[in-house]
């Protein structure tokens, strides 16, 4: 077999190997990204939730402190 065919292949081979390498880790740092994302996305998505009770809240303490301040008044 001639030595430039040899060498070729063993080019071949560096290079495809190093591609797959790529792609693999590649492949896992995507992976972890979209990991990352989910779980922020799963924050977010309950704070989504807990706001409207959290408004809520806030409207019946706002009320509790107008119906203080109202009597108050009538001291």
């Amino acid at each position: 077999m001639d030595p430039e065919i040899i060498v070729a292949l063993i080019a071949f081979g560096g290079s495809a190997l190093g591609t797959l390498t790529g792609i693999t880790i590649n492949s896992k740092l995507t992976n972890y990204r979209l990991e990352q994302l989910e779980s922020e996305v799963r924050m977010h998505n309950n704070f989504a939730r807990r706001m409207p009770v959290v408004e809520e809240q806030i409207k019946v303490i706002n009320h509790r402190i107008s119906d203080l301040e109202s009597q108050e008044k009538e001291k």
